[in-house]
């Protein structure tokens, strides 16, 4: 099913905008206006908050539009430390904090961590929180700790060099961890496809949002991890396609309170993927129907 405006159940949502970061890299003044435009599109249901790391905002005032309020989502790659300015920033504009996406320091306890980040959110608890998972032993560790707090989870599953890119298994793995504890996740850097392929410059792995998605729902529908893997390495655009026209309004529902989003540098890319697969009437693509 889809919904009034013709965007189905599973990509509502979906892709969080993070053009200023690589490979993307667009300059603010240009990323603000043009997520704007996004948010007001015909296809704007596709998209969720401006994603912008706690430097920029002090360069942000201005560009915003008047009259008008924009979403965040703001990282703190330095950890805990970074919120406390960013919510004084926040707070002087004509934004609204959805979310706050924290690095754990490396070498940073995990107790250490969550004892900082509630310091630092202290009069801000309504604000979500995504803490990115580390790949180390302190994995478990802090997923355990999201579980009992009711945070979110968020996993790299890519970026500038080939060892950013989780395998397989590692990511079955860590979707596996989430799913059964009850944490929902998003996913950043690396998701550049709908679908599993191997970039034809730098000869990276990348996995496609796509299969994130799948394997998800089938992790939420109890699946083992072989399956998983099995999933996200389709390459299949037919039958990945085909498993996301299956999951239905409830299926997409479901794993999408389990994955509920991907930081995207582009936001027409993964929009034309999807009308490419049919998944998206190219009705959106084109424009017809834009709220000006």
């Amino acid at each position: 099913m889809t919904s009034s405006s013709g965007l189905p159940a599973f990509a509502r949502g979906l892709c969080d905008d993070a053009a200023v970061f690589p490979p993307g890299l667009a300059p603010l003044a240009d990323a603000v206006p043009a997520h704007v435009r996004h948010r007001a599109s015909a296809y704007g249901q596709l998209v969720g908050p401006l994603v912008l790391a706690e430097p920029a905002l002090a360069k942000l005032g201005p560009l915003l539009p008047a009259g008008e309020r924009i979403e965040l989502s703001v990282t703190a790659p330095e950890g805990p430390a970074q919120i406390a300015s960013a919510l004084a920033i926040v707070s002087t504009l004509q934004a609204d904090l959805a979310a706050f996406e924290v690095a754990v320091p490396p070498g940073m306890g995990v107790a250490e961590f969550f004892a900082a980040l509630d310091r630092a959110r202290a009069g801000a608890e309504h604000v979500t929180v995504y803490v990115e998972v580390p790949r180390d032993e302190r994995r478990a560790e802090v997923i355990a700790a999201l579980a009992r707090r009711g945070d979110r989870a968020k996993f790299r599953t890519g970026g500038v060099r080939a060892e950013l890119y989780p395998d397989e298994a590692e990511l079955a793995s860590a979707i596996a961890a989430v799913v059964a504890a009850g944490v929902p996740f998003k996913a950043t850097a690396g998701l550049h496809h709908a679908l599993r392929n191997t970039d034809p410059e730098t000869g990276f792995e990348q996995h496609g949002f796509l299969n994130l998605l799948l394997a998800t729902d089938a992790a939420v529908r109890g699946a083992d991890e072989a399956a998983l893997r099995g999933l996200l390495a389709e390459r299949d655009g037919g039958a990945v396609a085909a498993g996301v026209r299956g999951l239905g309004e409830a299926g997409a529902a479901s794993a999408r309170r389990a994955f509920v989003s991907f930081g995207t540098c582009s936001i027409t890319e993964p929009l034309a993927e999807l009308v490419e697969l049919d998944l998206v009437p190219s009705a959106l693509a084109s424009g017809e129907g834009v709220n000006a």
